[in-house]
């Protein structure tokens, strides 16, 4: 069986879960042909290497439109189901974005179809969503394993005004799952990174043993 344990010594978000599953080998190429399905207009997804305190890894960017229109939780699922992705990835896809929106409709008093996807609804998080979900099946991954989620702390900047660290959207998706608080004054887990980890986890645990047959840094 082939697992994906994901070590989130330093939090997680998106654009660091693609990247590490890029720098780990899966193919950028296949995945971008798999994503130019999404009906999402003009964008484009690059990868480069870089290091943080010595450790290198894979960066991967999205560009498109500067300023992506609000979306409703039922904009983003009619395009994930317009997409020629897999009927598997289409659907774990909708179940995070799903998961999203009711963590923010809980924040926010409302109904997740009533939420406006501000950050979440951006070209960039619909193709890290999208992206890690079919990476993984590219690289036939069949569990996902993650270690306890770290967490920052102090204040972010978001669509709503300055909030606290870890947010309150990242809190409502990790509740039942174990966590670390850390003193690292900003921000370490993001809701798309939460969401993405705490959905496709077959569970939370320390180190496993294991035979690696790659690494990769995001």
């Amino acid at each position: 069986m082939r697992v994906a344990y994901f070590d989130c010594f330093s939090g997680a978000s998106g654009d660091m879960i693609l990247g590490a599953l890029v720098d780990a080998g899966l193919d950028l190429e296949e995945l971008k042909k798999e994503l130019r399905t999404l009906p999402l207009g003009d964008f484009s997804i690059s990868s480069k290497r870089e290091a943080r305190h010595g450790i290198w890894g894979t960066k991967v960017e999205v560009s498109g439109e500067a300023h992506p229109p609000h979306r409703h939780l039922s904009d983003v699922l009619k395009i994930i189901e317009a997409s020629r992705i897999s009927e598997r990835s289409k659907a774990l896809a909708c179940k995070i974005f799903s998961r999203l929106a009711e963590a923010e409709a809980r924040v926010h008093g409302t109904s997740p179809e009533h939420v406006h996807f501000h950050e979440v609804g951006a070209l960039d998080a619909i193709v890290d969503i999208v992206g890690a979900v079919v990476g993984l099946e590219i690289l036939g991954v069949e569990e996902v394993w993650v270690s306890p989620l770290r967490l920052g702390t102090g204040y972010a900047r978001s669509a709503h005004g300055t909030i606290p660290v870890p947010s309150p959207a990242t809190l409502e998706l990790t509740k039942g799952f174990p966590v670390e608080r850390t003193g690292v004054p900003y921000e370490l887990l993001t809701p798309t990174g939460a969401a993405i980890l705490t959905t496709l986890a077959e569970g939370f645990v320390g180190p496993l043993i294991l035979k690696a047959e790659s690494v990769g840094y995001g």
